[in-house]
């Protein structure tokens, strides 16, 4: 429900700089609170016009964010943090996170090739890549500094499979991850749904691992911008985070809601994939294509009483500690002095309370990963020395073609 103070704001001295604002995202699930705000009226109370621009790649749309092409966009959380720290731009570039869209909902896929000949649990995998008649797997990601690229590090280093050195890496764009599984060129794939589904409706690949089993609850895609946009035109971004709760609390609102925003996100415009390969996962009813089925007790999650919408600064430390961890940095950031300067926490208070959405007490959060380490943000440094340091090869930043 849209807030009754919305409209009366408009008016006043908090009236947004912009009244158009242009929004990036990519065909993916957890894009829809965007895409909900922008096409259900969520907007126009607070004085916004949303303009939605799909974009063909991540690389694409970091490319715009930072040009100015796009106000804001849909972002890969860890994506941002390369982009302040130079990592997969031209130079280091003042970025702003001014909410969360999404936790959980992300997976690992194999080529059901592969899992016709045993290989379809983390163990066989690992067998498989030890034989040394095995040629190199080939496993893609979205983007180097991409959530995707560290979930798939994470999962498998904890399962014994160095990623560096047992497996090859290549960046292929979310939407074309089922072809390339098609036509043999990548053996497998970490991704953002649809596009793990897709590949079971297909008959092409199995879901061996969702994200959530990795960080159940873990930080995901955001709404992300530079921090000269957001310092420039803060009552605009305050509309727009605004916007966006009222969306994202929509969309949870009930499981017809789910049904019907998974039904509009499929649209040509949008995510342009069948709604049965959208609906089910949003709705955190699973299938592996290996004959199991579960009801996913950390599903894809847009709101979840603002939980999900909190730019935690733990969330944003974490993934500079895997930066750290893979080679990306070669020495330890001020984790919690970068997090507090990308983390628009002033804002999101602000837009959350006049949205009546409950803002946590605390700005960090802790969590127990799959190999039994746990992340509260308190020692980011010695968390990242927990892990082997390695030096990132060259070939992982090369996308496939």
């Amino acid at each position: 429900m849209i807030t009754n103070n919305a409209l009366a704001w408009v008016s006043g001295s908090d009236a947004p700089e912009r009244s158009i604002v242009n929004l990036g995202f990519m065909p993916l699930t957890d894009s829809a609170s965007l895409i909900v705000a922008a096409t259900q009226g969520f907007a126009q109370p607070y004085g916004l016009t949303l303009h939605l621009h799909r974009q063909p790649s991540w690389s694409a749309l970091r490319d715009n964010l930072l040009t100015g092409e796009l106000d804001a966009a849909h972002s890969l959380y860890s994506m941002i943090y390369g982009l302040q720290l130079g990592l997969g731009g031209p130079s280091p570039t003042d970025m702003a996170v001014l909410m969360g869209l999404a936790q959980n909902g992300q997976s690992i896929n194999l080529s059901a090739a592969l899992a016709a000949e045993g290989i379809n649990t983390a163990e066989a995998l690992a067998q498989c890549i030890q034989q040394p008649t095995q040629p190199p797997l080939m496993l893609a990601h979205t983007l180097p500094t991409g959530t995707h690229a560290l979930w798939l590090y994470y999962w498998l280093a904890a399962k014994g499979i160095h990623p560096l050195e047992d497996v090859t890496t290549a960046v292929v764009p979310p939407p074309l991850m089922v072809e390339h599984l098609r036509a043999g060129r990548i053996d497998g794939y970490c991704v953002g749904e649809p596009w793990g589904a897709l590949a079971i409706e297909h008959g092409l690949g199995v879901t061996l691992a969702t994200t959530q089993a990795i960080w159940p609850d873990h930080p995901e895609k955001v709404l992300a911008c530079t921090r000269e946009f957001a310092e420039q035109n803060p009552n605009t971004a305050r509309a727009l985070i605004c916007a966006l709760l009222e969306a994202s609390r929509f969309i949870e609102e009930s499981v017809e809601n789910r049904r019907s925003t998974a039904q509009l996100i499929s649209g040509s415009a949008y995510v342009n994939a069948p709604v049965t390969a959208i609906e089910p996962r949003m709705l955190g009813h699973y299938t592996n294509g290996l004959g199991e089925q579960w009801q996913d007790e950390h599903p894809l999650r847009f709101f979840h009483n603002g939980a999900v919408n909190m730019p935690y600064l733990s969330d944003g430390m974490w993934f500079m500690t895997q930066f750290r961890r893979w080679g990306l940095l070669r020495n330890d950031p001020d984790y919690l002095g970068i997090a507090r300067q990308v983390q628009q926490l002033s804002l999101y208070a602000e837009a959350a309370e006049r949205s009546g959405v409950q803002i946590p007490e605390q700005t960090m959060r802790s969590a127990t990963l799959l190999d039994g380490r746990v992340w509260d943000g308190q020692d980011p440094a010695g968390y990242a020395r927990s892990f082997p340091l390695h030096a990132l090869a060259d070939a992982m930043l090369h996308p496939l073609t």
